[in-house]
């Protein structure tokens, strides 16, 4: 058996794959849960798959960001111009949390709609100084929100067929 065929038919691989799919920017647990789902979990594990690789990337994005973004103007000129885009985004995101601190990346992150989530919040949270041990249960927490609102909806719409 290769590695495509136990990551989507063994119970083990669909769940592995979730965690995967759920490490992707701008897929992340929103996607991740109903892939999960497609793929044969039931909507629980999908959930407990999905938030476990929503949240292997923040404590990484948290703390060391800034310092790769610094590494890319260095290196690789090139992509300036995606790290600008990058930094304002966080900039502008970081305005909407800083107000509300904490609560409000919790808020930020469980809000299910484009742009939000566990990355953009991380990044926020690394361009506003946030301590990590602060940000990520606050990231954590928001991760949760929105996991249990996606499995909702996921398993509201399953049930259907």
């Amino acid at each position: 058996m290769d590695i495509m065929q136990w990551l989507t038919q063994t119970p083990a691989g669909e769940f592995c794959f979730t965690v995967l799919v759920s490490m992707i920017p701008v897929v992340e647990l929103r996607g991740g849960i109903p892939f999960g789902v497609a793929q044969g979990l039931p909507v629980w594990t999908a959930f407990l798959a999905a938030v476990i690789g929503n949240m292997l990337p923040v404590p990484f994005i948290i703390v060391y960001i800034r310092r790769i973004f610094q590494w890319m103007r260095r290196r690789l000129p090139w992509l300036n111009s995606l790290v600008d885009r990058l930094e304002r985004k966080a900039h502008l995101k970081g305005r909407t949390v800083s107000k509300y601190k904490y609560l409000g990346l919790i808020l930020f992150v469980a809000v299910p709609l484009p742009g939000t989530g566990a990355w953009t919040g991380s990044l926020a949270a690394a361009f506003l100084d946030m301590p990590l041990r602060k940000a990520l249960p606050s990231v954590f927490a928001g991760v949760l929100i929105a996991g249990v609102a996606i499995s909702m909806l996921t398993f509201g719409v399953t049930s259907l067929f």
